[in-house]
């Protein structure tokens, strides 16, 4: 499963919207809660210098965008294929690929 990153306000109604639909879809992701924790801020800038807004969402080190571009990949069947796809190779217990 992919690795799903998601930057949020508590305030924020989009956030809630986006979480609720990552919810829906089981999909595990990882919320930072930028008035919980501001100084994260600088980091979703060095990895978004676009970003004005939240959600910022992640997918695989990916930025996708925000509620609406979540919403806009889920209605064209482009979310589930990169849900899906592996954040890290697969190995064996044995360390093979």
């Amino acid at each position: 499963m992919a690795l799903v990153e998601i930057y949020t306000k508590d305030y924020c109604p989009y956030c809630d919207k986006a979480k609720l639909l990552l919810d829906q879809l089981n999909v595990d992701y990882i919320e930072i809660d930028l008035v919980a924790e501001p100084e994260r801020y600088d980091e979703l800038r060095l990895r978004r210098p676009s970003a004005r807004t939240v959600p910022q969402i992640f997918i695989n080190d990916t930025g996708i965008g925000g509620c609406d571009d979540l919403y806009a990949l889920y209605d064209t069947g482009k979310l589930k294929p990169m849900l899906e796809a592996l954040d890290r190779p697969v190995v064996d217990g044995e360390g093979q690929l």
